[in-house]
């Protein structure tokens, strides 16, 4: 029998506290209908036995104060909401029993949002982790001694697991379930759940809006600028000039910045701008190409599927009819 904690965070997402409760126990059930022994014991812990959720609307009663868990084998950490900073801080004292159960040996899952509590213990200090798109800047900002790995679904490393932003946590769990019990249980559990086991990346649902969490005026209008002329070959050197900086000083300062080199962020600017062509013009993939700049079918393809994890054809074909839909 695997002891599975799940956290009950102050300011926690509460689907991310449910739908983890509910593949489990609804593993337990399928392993029961097949005349089996249930493999997970389910707990709900927390610093106190009510805590209410999203402004009060919701309450959630835990089983167990969490000091009270002396010893577990797994650890759901669920996304938190709000002021990221102040809910970390909010959640001190269970960061301190989350890593002193991790040297006990339990592992530990973070649900999308939910790695910035696991990060605030310390143990991903020079590991691997994943996070929603949306929030990768806040994370570097936070914790630079953890190697995000941008667009990632889930992340391993010595007993830790991390998942990608909203519903990609699924993936992490039918993961562990797999893990826990056989392939088989996990794959009637993605039936089951209708949830896409393959999904690898969520580089697909990210947007690009540009690191700007910084106070370097001269990078931000290198940025901005970047942004603007999406259809045009911007000279490095020429954009140094314009900033009044010499091209190392820049480069350094814009990596220093951005956490991308200039061509990476002009690539980036160049392939969200093609995503919202797809979306919301009928223009042929050729056509989007000539608009952001590029000539060579094969380079822009690469580049875009590099990004984004599809091809041009296949984002305008999900994408395009999903705007339509609207």
């Amino acid at each position: 029998m695997k002891h599975v904690t799940i956290l009950v965070p102050e300011a926690s997402v509460l689907q991310a506290i449910a739908d983890p409760q509910y593949l489990f126990s609804a593993v337990n059930g399928f392993l029961q209908s097949s005349g089996q022994k249930p493999v997970f014991e389910i707990c709900l812990a927390g610093a106190k036995k009510e805590i209410r959720l999203q402004n009060g609307q919701y309450s959630v009663h835990v089983d167990k104060l969490f000091h009270e868990v002396k010893k577990t084998d797994l650890i759901i950490i669920p996304a938190i909401f709000g002021d990221i900073k102040a809910v970390v801080a909010k959640n001190g004292e269970l960061t301190e029993w989350i890593r002193d159960q991790y040297e006990k040996g339990a592992e530990l899952a973070s649900l999308c949002v939910g790695a910035f509590l696991m990060a605030s213990t310390g143990l991903l200090t020079g590991k691997k982790c994943s996070t929603h798109w949306s929030f990768a800047n806040q994370f570097r900002e936070m914790f630079p001694d953890v190697e995000l790995v941008e667009g990632c679904i889930i992340t391993e490393e010595k007993r830790i697991y991390s998942s990608g932003g909203a519903h990609s946590y699924w993936n992490l769990l039918l993961y562990l379930v797999e893990k826990y019990t056989n392939r088989e249980m996990a794959v009637l559990a993605s039936k089951y759940f209708a949830i896409d086991m393959g999904r690898e990346s969520q580089s697909p649902f990210a947007i690009f809006r540009g690191q700007k969490e910084h106070d370097d005026i001269e990078i931000k209008k290198a940025q901005a600028y970047i942004e603007a002329h999406t259809d045009a070959r911007i000279n490095i050197d020429e954009l140094a000039k314009k900033m009044a900086l010499g091209r190392r000083t820049f480069e350094r300062r814009f990596r220093q910045a951005t956490h991308n080199s200039v061509l990476e962020y002009m690539q980036r600017a160049k392939i969200e701008a093609a995503k919202r062509l797809f979306e919301t013009s009928r223009m042929s993939i050729q056509q989007v190409m000539y608009e952001v700049g590029y000539t060579d079918t094969k380079a822009f393809r690469d580049l875009f599927k590099k990004i984004t994890g599809l091809t041009p054809l296949l984002y305008r074909n999900i994408y395009h009819k999903m705007a339509v839909l609207k």
